[in-house]
């Protein structure tokens, strides 16, 4: 006998039994954050085993230079460091102003703001590296609305308090369905804005338009923000984040474009990943290993 259960109710009950915790840990000072996602560490990578499978793979093909031993260094430093980011990310739900801008600091904010000047909204590259999360506090600084592409939450509930949270720091969240539409809609009316594209992640094989050497193997690239870019000529920037200790980063720009029209088919995202890959030669351990980046690999 096959029982329909309605998802809806499940997924508030869900949302009312988490949320008090997730609110709860968002009020903890930050010393005693930092003690509780060492406890959560212990239990993620000792307990639990997170995905330590894809992450050690991860890092054997991407760094195959490094010894077994570096290697499970940089393993259980990024643990640490996923731990820290999702304490971050849930800590979103009450920081201050105040708090985030000292914590997530830009150094060339000129270096942005020149390229709003110009006159066209502007394409944000960025990869999943140190605190990705935090970036959404660019919003603050500068004139044009700030657009996040994000993958929507099964949980309408939990999907909702995302956007809720993002508005704080008067983020708009889109989904990779609505984000044509609404470039598109924007170009047709004059208004400007800057698109958040995280391209470091793995697309499918088969929808693949573009493959290139990401740490020396050979996979499928998205190539998305470089083609939205030259289809309603949008400037391109790269946000370089540095982690600089436990809780703090520095953000900076690089512009990559300011005539995408004119530059050659894929050079723009493959300029991207290398300096992707900089970032990841530079300090390793703070890349998001989790995902299967190489999982198409050739």
């Amino acid at each position: 006998m096959y029982i329909c259960i309605n998802r809806k109710p499940m997924q508030l009950l869900i949302f009312l039994l988490i949320y008090p915790i997730l609110w709860l840990i968002s009020i903890l000072p930050f010393r005693v954050l930092y003690l509780v996602s060492d406890c959560v560490y212990g239990i993620v990578y000792y307990i639990i085993g997170y995905r330590k499978k894809s992450v050690r793979e991860n890092i054997a093909l991407a760094l195959p230079h490094l010894s077994s031993k570096e290697r499970l260094i940089i393993e259980k430093k990024f643990y640490h460091h996923l731990c820290d980011i999702f304490l971050e990310m849930i800590k979103t739900m009450t920081i201050s102003d105040k708090e985030i801008n000292k914590r997530y600091a830009f150094t060339n904010l000129d270096v942005y703001l020149d390229l709003e000047k110009k006159g066209k909204s502007i394409a944000l590259l960025c990869a999943h590296y140190a605190s990705y999360e935090w970036a959404v506090s660019m919003n603050h600084h500068i004139t044009f609305e700030g657009y996040g592409i994000y993958k929507k939450l099964a949980n309408r509930h939990f999907d909702k308090l995302v956007r809720d949270i993002r508005s704080r720091f008067k983020a708009t969240l889109i989904t990779t369905k609505e984000t044509i539409p609404t470039i598109q809609k924007n170009a047709i009316s004059g208004h400007l804005g800057v698109f958040g594209f995280a391209s470091d992640q793995s697309p499918k094989a088969t929808s693949a338009h573009h493959w290139n050497s990401f740490m020396r193997i050979e996979v499928p690239i998205h190539t998305g923000a470089e083609m939205l870019a030259k289809r309603f000529d949008m400037n391109i920037i790269f946000l370089r984040t540095k982690k600089i200790k436990r809780g703090y980063y520095e953000a900076s720009f690089e512009v990559l474009s300011e005539n995408s029209k004119s530059v050659p088919n894929y050079e723009i995202t493959d300029t991207f990943l290398k300096l992707v890959e900089e970032q990841i030669h530079e300090a390793p351990e703070y890349y998001l290993w989790t995902h299967k980046r190489w999982k198409h690999r050739r």
